[in-house]
């Protein structure tokens, strides 16, 4: 008798178990696969300014959006590879194939869209051996082999027990935690519309003032004339809140394409504004080259 009752509560917790995980992906709650999201994205804006003073011996933005300290290409980079490679746990060969072909997957999908939608080229492969349209090669595909065993087996181990403290922080306000992590899901979408907004003027005001001739510029054209050139509102806010030093500085290692497909550093275009914010020291050589080759 008592074994059955043992065997109903362990039933009936599984049923509450199953129920405030709610939709799930892989078997993973998407509120989690949010805090994912803007965990890992928090966390790869630290590492890309970490890496831009070792490499530049400066002090510049990494992110991806205007407001926010978020790197978004490393959380979406994370929560691509959390979730698929949850089929390939079984042992760290299973882990690294994964991670070898998802990642390439991931990386090639992200370099077209930055070139196809936001005209931004951020990598370039052309140069190495067996590389595919120069977006992704098979030499640095190794590396998200290694990066998906680390990933996996360490980091995301760590990033859980933080998630875990937290909801012991917010314990019986689970729902709390939970609107805190829509809510800032939501900011992040918010932020990202009104950057691709800021990119378009601000890609139209280049080659108005700088006599450039970009890829795609025809269709930003007529946002530049609705929201800029015909409101004086949203002008006088652009001229002090999205001005070329702001969008320099958020974005120094800009780069965009011109109609023959030739890649322009947009810092090479506006000399007079520094594209960074404190320098602390000059780079050696090696660490100068390493970070030409990351960004080419």
């Amino acid at each position: 008798m008592e074994k059955r009752v043992e065997e109903i509560a362990e039933e009936e917790n599984k049923v509450k178990n199953k129920k405030s995980k709610g939709f799930t992906i892989a078997g993973i709650s998407i509120w989690i696969i949010f805090a994912y999201f803007i965990i890992y994205s928090v966390l790869g804006y630290v590492i890309e300014t970490l890496f831009g003073l070792l490499t530049k011996g400066v002090i510049e933005s990494r992110k991806s959006f205007i407001i926010g300290p978020f790197c978004a290409i490393y959380g979406l980079g994370a929560v691509s590879m959390i979730l698929p490679l949850q089929h390939f746990k079984k042992n760290n060969y299973t882990l690294f194939f994964g991670g070898y072909i998802i990642g390439s997957i991931v990386e090639y999908i992200i370099s077209v869209f930055g070139e196809v939608v936001l005209h931004v080229k951020w990598w370039d492969y052309s140069g190495e051996p067996l590389n595919i349209n120069g977006r992704i090669c098979a030499f640095y595909s190794l590396f998200w082999g290694i990066l998906a065993i680390y990933l996996i087996s360490y980091v995301n181990v760590k990033v859980d027990k933080l998630i875990d403290k937290l909801k012991e922080v917010f314990k019986n306000k689970t729902k709390l935690l939970r609107g805190i992590v829509s809510a800032m899901i939501v900011f992040l979408f918010i932020d990202c519309i009104y950057t691709a907004i800021a990119l378009q003027l601000f890609y139209v005001r280049l080659q108005k003032n700088y006599n450039l001739e970009l890829q795609g510029i025809e269709k930003y054209a007529q946002t530049y004339t609705t929201l800029y050139e015909n409101n004086k509102y949203v002008r006088n806010y652009v001229d002090k809140y999205l001005n070329d030093e702001v969008m320099l500085r958020t974005f120094p290692n800009l780069r965009v394409l011109d109609k023959d497909g030739n890649m322009i550093y947009i810092d090479s275009v506006i000399k007079t504004i520094s594209p960074y914010y404190i320098k602390v020291f000059e780079p050696r050589e090696k660490l100068e080259a390493l970070e030409e080759r990351y960004n080419n």
